[in-house]
């Protein structure tokens, strides 16, 4: 298959670009770089089958040939990112989304959407099912990203209803791995970045707010399980197991050796007290479930954080 994935230079979808590589598919990756790095591509960039296309996906993707399937990433993803682009956020998830669904449609391919458990808010249900409709603060600061994805989904779903456009939608939750940017805002890289550097950890609020982190190997084989299917989704991708925000901490602290505190600071605005999902659709459906420990995934990202810090502390 030829397959384009928009925001493939990003955390997750340079992951993606790699195991279809690895499948046997022609890959091309669509990225403005403005959050992704050509750097993720580097273990792949050159293979015969890669082509990297340049581009902001809210003035077009500008795939020439044939397309057999789009799976659609792009979106500013961290706190930080989304925050400092609540604008540009907004368009990819409008007009971005408008453009890539365009794109499916000329050449009858299959589209997934890689949409977030962010649509479920502070969740009053426990733990999230697509069935459950959310509790966003729609004008809120994280709402730029909730309702980006909001909308995609909506915009997604219209499509097939209307044009019986080939889609599925995927919800992905908290997911972590190697290629993380450190300076993104996100949880677990910046404990791993405090860690390895021995400061103190930052936690916001008191710590006893939970979260399902997902290694993204697991993730990416969702996604590519879920591409393959015949499903519409919406599909939960994510590690049912939920963990307070303090004890991921204390992990970290145990994988680095560091002996450095737990510092506290006020939680952000909306953050959401809890966050697990059901993924029963997943098992069932899909014969999905993640495979990858938290253990082994961490170590696994502390190691990836401790080789390109190494360097720079040497310096």
């Amino acid at each position: 298959m030829r397959t384009v994935v928009t925001g493939g230079a990003g955390f997750v979808g340079s992951h993606l670009c790699e195991r279809l590589l690895r499948s046997g598919d022609r890959v091309v990756c669509v990225d403005n770089l403005v959050t992704g790095s050509r750097d993720n591509l580097e273990a792949f960039d050159g293979h015969p089958a890669f082509e990297f296309v340049e581009a902001d996906v809210t003035e077009g993707v500008p795939v020439r040939g044939p397309v057999d399937r789009v799976l659609h990433l792009a979106c500013p993803a961290s706190p930080r990112h989304y925050l400092g682009m609540p604008t540009r956020t907004l368009l990819t998830g409008s007009l971005g989304t408008q453009h890539a669904l365009e794109l499916a449609m000329r050449h009858g391919a299959r589209f997934l959407l890689a949409s977030t458990s962010e649509v479920y808010g502070d969740p009053l249900v426990h733990p999230q099912p697509e069935t459950y409709w959310g509790n966003v603060n729609p004008i809120g600061p994280r709402s730029v990203y909730d309702e980006a994805k909001r909308y995609a989904e909506a915009w997604t779903s219209a499509c097939r209803r209307e044009f019986g456009a080939d889609t599925v939608i995927a919800r992905i939750f908290n997911t972590y791995g190697p290629r993380m940017r450190a300076d993104d805002g996100r949880m677990i890289p910046a404990f791993v970045g405090q860690a390895l550097a021995g400061e103190p950890l930052t936690v916001h609020g008191d710590g006893t707010q939970t979260r399902s982190v997902c290694y993204v190997d697991d993730t990416v084989r969702g996604l590519i399980a879920l591409a393959g299917s015949d499903l519409a989704g919406p599909v939960n991708i994510g590690n049912p197991q939920e963990l307070p925000v303090r004890q991921l901490a204390g992990e970290i602290l145990e994988l680095t050796g560091s002996t450095a505190r737990l510092t506290y600071v006020e939680a952000a605005e909306d953050d959401p007290r809890r966050r697990c999902p059901d993924i029963e659709v997943a098992r069932t459906r899909l014969g999905w479930r993640p495979l990858v420990g938290l253990r082994e995934g961490l170590a696994r990202t502390v190691d990836w954080f401790a080789a390109r810090t190494a360097p720079a502390l040497a310096d």
